[in-house]
């Protein structure tokens, strides 16, 4: 099963690369869109569109979406119809709550167009989710300790929440006074959700109705990390088999086996972000896999670098491959290109997003030479269109 699922990644990256390029058809093929979201403030005008033009490592801004401020986090619909975005500015007048807007996305060109907008029962939201099979979209609510469920409407909107589910618990951090839902992360069947709670120490585990959305707690409800670690981010593995969760108070990374049955995870390693001797303040933030399931990603705030390991494809532990520094503070978010060319990072305290080179063979990373201004940029997401 492992060789074919080698042999699957293998052709589709081939695929991808044939299709980005016009040797296929001597024609191209596609567009591919860049969105950075960004947080409220000095210099911030929104959600920056970008077309990313790959032969010249070139961002091009083509829009910038203002209705909203501080868009901080966005996931797109696996039609790559419609954009989910939030935001910390409240719902309404009506409503401290803050919100969550729908978008359609133009097919020519990856322009946004409002669609509508929800509350997102609660405050601080710090993630938004879609559903695999684009049923649902999923919010977390850091400051409020919560998550919300929606239904996506045939046009892309969103229909008022289902489900919303509030966390209880603590633990032993300063930090850790009360639950903080800090992202959501479908399984690739869409049947769980995963739902990191940094207050709580725990990844939650919740089943998903299929039809209704509505959530109940899996057989294996939670994994609990080490006390102290605060788990921030989670991703799979392309296999499935495994997962891995980013540890923020500790700069470390969970590495999980998965039970596709009953959902449960495991722990099998745990992995330090750091380098040793580095003696500095520092939180872990974002976290990646590569398209190939070869080498693992995961952001460091304040050594302000991309942990890169390799990823043992029989056993799912990591190895340390090393760091490549971001060329900026508080590396929040980045992203690892489909193609598995580039990595896209979001340095929030240096307004900019920066492009690597990424080798395959390697894992490691190198400066492009591009990088773009962007204001409190917080987010990375890519589009092929």
């Amino acid at each position: 099963m492992n060789q074919f699922i080698r042999i699957v990644t293998a052709a589709m990256s081939v695929l991808l690369l044939c299709v980005w390029t016009t040797g296929c058809t001597g024609q191209p093929e596609i567009k591919e869109i860049i969105y950075v979201g960004t947080f409220a403030g000095e210099g911030s005008e929104g959600l920056y569109v970008y077309e990313f033009d790959r032969d010249a490592v070139e961002l091009n801004l083509i829009q910038t979406v203002s209705n909203r401020e501080g868009p901080n986090f966005q996931a797109i619909h696996p039609t790559k119809q419609y954009l989910y975005s939030i935001s910390r500015v409240p719902f309404s007048d009506e409503s401290e709550h803050h919100t969550v807007s729908a978008y359609q996305i133009d097919r020519q060109t990856g322009r946004l167009n409002l669609i509508n907008e929800q509350s997102v029962h609660g405050l601080g939201p710090a993630h938004v989710s879609v559903d695999p099979l684009g049923r649902f979209i999923y919010v977390a609510n850091y400051a409020e300790g919560n998550l919300a469920v929606y239904t996506v409407r045939e046009n892309g909107g969103l229909n008022q929440a289902v489900d919303i589910i509030e966390h209880e618990g603590s633990s032993i951090h300063p930090r850790q006074t009360a639950p903080h839902v800090h992202a959501i992360d479908p399984s690739p069947d869409g049947r769980f959700i995963y739902v990191s709670d940094l207050g709580m120490d725990r990844v939650m585990i919740y089943a998903v109705d299929p039809e209704s959305g509505e959530l109940s707690a899996a057989e294996s409800p939670w994994f609990e990390n080490t006390p102290g670690a605060g788990p921030r981010h989670f991703t799979f593995h392309p296999n499935g088999r495994f997962a891995y969760s980013a540890e923020e108070l500790s700069s470390t990374v969970a590495v999980l086996r998965v039970d596709s049955q009953t959902g449960g995870l495991e722990q099998i390693q745990r992995a330090d972000m750091l380098p040793d001797g580095f003696e500095g303040e520092n939180t872990a933030a974002d976290i990646h896999v590569s398209s190939d399931g070869r080498f693992l990603y995961a952001s460091n705030r304040g050594h302000d670098s991309l942990a890169i390991f390799s990823i043992d494809e029989q056993t799912g532990e990591l190895s340390p491959v090393g760091h490549e520094p971001t060329r900026g503070g508080h590396p929040r978010n980045f992203m690892i290109d489909q193609a598995g060319e580039f990595a896209f990072v979001a340095n929030r305290d240096n307004n900019n997003v920066v492009v690597f080179h990424r080798d395959p063979e390697t894992g490691e990373l190198t400066y492009s030479g591009l990088e773009i201004e962007a204001p409190l940029a917080v987010c990375v997401t890519q589009l092929i269109l």
